[in-house]
C-alpha cells in the first residue's frame, strides 16, 4: 500500500469521524491478496475493537483483531466495535452482514472483502439454499450479482479492486446544525427523552409499543427508564429478551446512572429495589408468580418471541412495553406491529406507540447505514395504492427480470415483510435464487407503463422422491434438506405417497393492506392452481400457523387440513398445520389417503397430545374433516332427545352429540363457528371436564354446565335434526 494511498484513506476517515459516520469499504480480488490488503488497512488506521468474521484458521492475527465464525453473528447484538472485516471468500450471510454492520461504532469501518467475480457465481453460503437435489454450484447467483451492482452503483462505497487504484467516496462535511434540545439529560435526543418519560410513566392496562432501527437508543431508553422508575420506588423489574447479551445496554446505562449499584448474576440491584433478566422460557413458567398487580415487564427484541409470550405478558403484567428493532435480524419489526396491533387493540385499546427516528450511535444520514439498508432491502416499503379500481391481472414473474428491477423488487419483498411475523435479510437471497421457488403476483391496470402490485405469493414444488428415498424419509431414516411439506406427511403422517407425488406448496401470501377483504387472495390462489395443474402437480399445499381466521380463509380456497403439528412454532407461538388440496386424479388419490391418516389421528391428538390447543382452532379443523354418522341414527336421535330435553347424562350422550355438534360445523359452511360451538369442541374432542365448561362460560358449577348443555343440545337439535 502506498504513501498516497495511507493518507488518502486517513483524510477520509477523518472526515467520518468529523462527521460521527461510519464508512463501507469494498476490497475484491484474490482470496490472499485481499485479506493482505485488509489487514494493511487496519494497521495503516490503527483500527482497535476489530472483529473479523468469518477469518479462516491462520496464526498471524493481529491482537486487536478477534476472529468470529459466521453463524455467531447474533451473538454481537448490542456490542459496539471499531471495524468488521467481513470476510465473503467462504461465503457471503445477509443475516450476519447486516447483524455485524449495525454493531460498529461513529468513526469505524465495515471491511468487505470478495473475489473479482463475486455474482457470477453461488458462492459456499448457498449450501444452506440447495434443496435436495441440488447442491449450491448447481443454484443461480442473481443476489450476490444484485449486491456486486448495487456496490457499483454506490457513490458512498470505497472500492479497491486488487490491480487498481483505490476509489474514495466524497465524504460529507460535516453540518453544524443546532442540537435539538433534550428535556432530560440522561437521553441523547428528544426521541429518546420521549420514550423514557413514557417508560416511566407506564399506566395501568395501557402497554407501551416502542419501535426503532437500529442505532437509535431504544435499550439504552429501557435502561434510563429503569433506573428512573426505581428511583421512584419500584421493587421490582424484569426484563426479557432473546438473549441477555441483547440487553447489555440496559444493564450499562442501569451501572453508569446508579453507580452504587451492583450487578450480578443478570440481576442489578440498587436501594432494595432491582432489575432482573429473565429467559423467556423462564418468564412462562413463572407468569402467574411473577405478574399481577405492581410488576412491570419490559421486552426487548420483542419481534423474536414467540406471539403466545407476548400474549401472556399481556394477559399477566399491568404495566409491560414491547420494544423491537424495525429491521431486525431474527424478526421484522414491522410484521410484529402490524400483527400484534389487532390484539393491542382487542385486550388494551388504550396501548401507546412509540418511534425512535433520531440516530444516537452516530449522525444522521450515515453512509455505512444507507448502503446497508438498499444492499439488503431494509427500508423497502411496499407499493402504494389509493384503493380504486378492481382489475387486477396476474402475473407470473420471471426472477432474471425481477432481480434488475430494483424497485418491483424492493415493493414485492416489503409486502411480504410487512404481512409476515418474521422476516431476514436472507429471505431475498431465498425469493432470487432458492431452487423451485416460484413468485406471482396481481397487478393493477398498468399506468404509464407500470401497474401497481395488489398481491403476491411466493411457492415452492416439493416432494417428487423415488420409492426407496421416500421409504427411508417415511422411516425417519433420511431427512434430505428442504421439502418440508412432503416429508413432514410422509413421516408424522403416515402417507409414504406424500413424498413421491409433486406438490407445490404456498410459502408466502400477502395482500395490500388497503386491499384485503376484496377476494384478491383467493384469485391469486386460483391462479397458482391452474398453473399447478399445468406443471402437472399432484397438490397444492400450504403450512400456516392454526389460526381459526386463516385456516378458514385457506377452507374457502379449497385446502383442508392433513396434519397438525404437536408443537407451537416459536415465532407465532401456534401450531402448525399444513392443509392441501387435490388438483388431478393421482392427487386425488393422495388426497383420500391425507385425510384417512387425519381422521384416524385426529381423535388420539386431541385427547392427548393436543388436549391444550384453542378449542378454536379444533373446531376449525373438524370443519373440514368428513362427518361419519353414528350405526344407527334413530336411536343417536333419541338418545340425544334425552339429553335435550330429559335429564340424562353426558357419558351416553357423548358420541350422538359428537355426530350432532360435528355436523352443525358442516352445515354452517363459511359462517363464523360460535363460541358455543367451539366451547363443545373442548368438551367433546378434548376430554375437558364439566367444571373446565363452567370456567369458560362464567357458570357457578357442574350443575349449571350440565344446565347449559342440554340449552345447546336443544338449540342443535332444533335447527337441524342430523341426516
Amino acid at each position: 500500500m502506498s504513501d498516497d494511498d495511507v493518507i488518502a484513506l486517513h483524510q477520509w476517515r477523518q472526515t467520518l469521524n468529523s462527521a460521527r459516520h461510519r464508512g463501507l469499504v469494498w476490497l475484491c480480488g484474490p482470496a490472499q491478496a485481499v485479506r493482505a490488503r485488509a489487514a494493511a488497512v487496519l494497521e495503516a488506521l490503527a483500527l482497535t475493537d476489530v472483529l473479523w468474521a468469518g477469518l479462516p484458521a491462520r496464526d498471524d492475527v493481529a491482537p486487536a483483531v478477534e476472529p468470529l465464525a459466521m453463524n455467531k453473528a447474533r451473538t454481537r447484538l448490542g456490542t459496539e466495535q471499531g471495524a468488521v472485516v467481513f470476510d465473503a471468500f467462504n461465503g457471503f450471510d445477509p443475516d450476519a452482514f447486516g447483524a455485524l454492520a449495525g454493531t460498529v461504532r461513529a468513526g469505524g469501518l465495515v471491511i468487505l472483502l470478495t473475489p473479482d467475480d463475486w455474482g457470477q457465481a453461488p458462492d459456499g453460503d448457498y449450501a444452506r439454499l440447495a434443496d435436495h437435489p441440488f447442491d449450491g454450484s448447481q443454484l443461480s447467483s442473481r443476489y450476490l450479482a444484485r449486491l456486486a451492482r448495487l456496490l457499483k452503483e454506490d457513490a458512498q462505497v470505497a472500492r479497491w479492486i486488487v490491480g487498481q487504484r483505490l476509489i474514495l467516496p466524497t465524504a460529507e462535511a460535516p453540518i453544524s446544525t443546532p442540537s435539538a434540545s433534550v428535556e432530560d439529560g440522561d437521553c441523547l435526543s428528544p426521541d429518546q427523552a420521549r420514550a423514557v418519560a413514557a417508560i416511566t410513566r407506564l399506566r395501568r392496562r395501557r402497554p407501551l409499543v416502542l419501535t426503532a432501527d437500529r442505532g437509535r437508543g431504544k435499550s439504552a431508553a429501557l435502561g434510563i427508564g429503569a433506573a428512573q422508575r426505581l428511583m421512584q420506588n419500584d421493587t421490582r423489574i424484569l426484563i426479557t429478551a432473546p438473549r441477555f447479551s441483547s440487553v447489555a445496554p440496559v444493564f450499562e446505562r442501569l451501572a453508569a446512572l446508579l453507580p452504587d449499584g451492583v450487578l450480578q448474576d443478570q440481576r442489578f440491584v440498587w436501594q432494595g429495589g432491582e432489575v432482573c433478566f429473565v429467559a423467556p422460557d423462564r418468564l412462562v413458567e413463572n407468569l402467574e408468580h411473577w405478574g399481577g398487580d405492581g410488576s412491570v415487564l419490559l421486552i426487548d427484541e420483542a419481534a423474536a418471541l414467540p406471539a403466545a409470550l407476548l400474549h401472556e405478558a399481556l394477559r399477566h403484567f399491568p404495566r409491560v412495553v414491547f420494544a423491537t428493532t424495525v429491521h431486525g435480524y431474527e424478526g421484522s419489526g414491522r410484521g410484529f406491529a402490524l400483527r400484534f396491533r389487532a390484539r393491542l387493540d382487542q385486550h388494551a385499546p388504550q396501548w401507546k406507540a412509540l418511534t425512535l427516528d433520531t440516530p444516537v450511535r452516530w449522525a444522521a444520514k450515515d453512509p455505512l447505514e444507507r448502503s446497508v439498508t438498499r444492499l439488503l432491502a431494509l427500508a423497502a416499503e411496499p407499493p402504494s395504492d389509493d384503493g380504486t379500481g378492481d382489475t387486477a391481472y396476474h402475473h407470473r414473474l420471471d426472477r432474471d427480470a425481477l432481480a434488475l428491477d430494483e424497485p418491483r423488487l424492493e415493493g414485492l419483498f416489503a409486502l411480504l415483510v410487512q404481512a409476515h411475523y418474521r422476516t431476514s435479510p436472507a429471505d431475498l437471497r431465498t425469493l432470487l435464487d432458492g431452487p423451485g421457488i416460484g413468485i406471482e403476483t396481481l397487478e393493477s391496470a398498468p399506468v404509464a407503463g407500470e401497474g401497481r402490485l395488489l398481491a403476491v405469493a411466493v411457492t415452492v414444488d416439493e416432494g417428487g422422491f423415488d420409492d426407496h428415498l421416500a421409504e427411508q424419509i417415511a422411516r425417519g431414516e433420511r431427512r434430505p434438506r428442504g421439502h418440508l411439506m412432503a416429508q413432514s406427511l410422509a413421516l408424522h403422517g403416515g402417507v409414504v405417497e406424500a413424498a413421491t407425488h409433486r406438490l407445490r406448496r404456498i410459502m408466502r401470501l400477502a395482500v395490500l393492506p388497503g386491499r384485503q377483504r376484496q377476494g384478491l387472495g383467493r384469485r391469486l390462489v386460483a391462479h397458482i392452481v391452474e398453473g399447478a395443474r399445468a406443471d402437472d402437480r399432484a397438490l397444492l399445499g400450504a403450512s400456516l400457523g392454526a389460526e381459526p381466521g386463516l385456516m378458514a380463509f385457506w377452507q374457502r380456497c379449497g385446502l383442508s387440513s392433513v396434519r397438525l403439528g404437536l408443537h407451537p412454532e416459536t415465532s407465532t407461538g401456534e401450531h402448525p398445520v399444513m392443509m392441501s388440496r387435490a388438483l388431478n386424479e393421482r392427487g386425488a388419490a393422495l388426497q383420500r389417503l391425507l385425510d384417512g391418516s387425519m381422521a384416524a389421528q385426529l381423535p388420539g391428538l386431541l385427547a392427548f397430545e393436543l388436549s391444550t390447543l384453542s378449542p378454536a382452532v379444533v373446531a376449525q379443523t373438524l370443519r373440514d374433516q368428513r362427518v361419519i354418522a353414528p350405526a344407527s341414527p334413530v336411536a343417536a336421535r333419541a338418545q340425544l332427545d334425552r339429553l335435550a330435553f330429559g335429564q340424562a347424562p353426558l357419558v351416553p350422550s357423548r358420541q350422538a352429540l359428537v355426530w350432532c355438534v360435528h355436523q352443525a360445523l358442516h352445515d354452517r359452511g363459511e359462517a363464523a363457528i360460535s363460541p358455543e360451538l367451539i366451547t363443545l369442541c373442548g368438551l367433546l374432542w378434548q376430554g375437558h371436564s364439566l367444571t373446565w365448561l363452567a370456567r369458560r362460560e362464567n357458570l357457578t358449577g357442574s350443575a349449571q354446565a350440565m344446565d347449559w348443555l342440554r340449552r345447546q343440545a336443544r338449540l342443535l337439535l332444533e335447527e337441524k335434526t342430523p341426516s
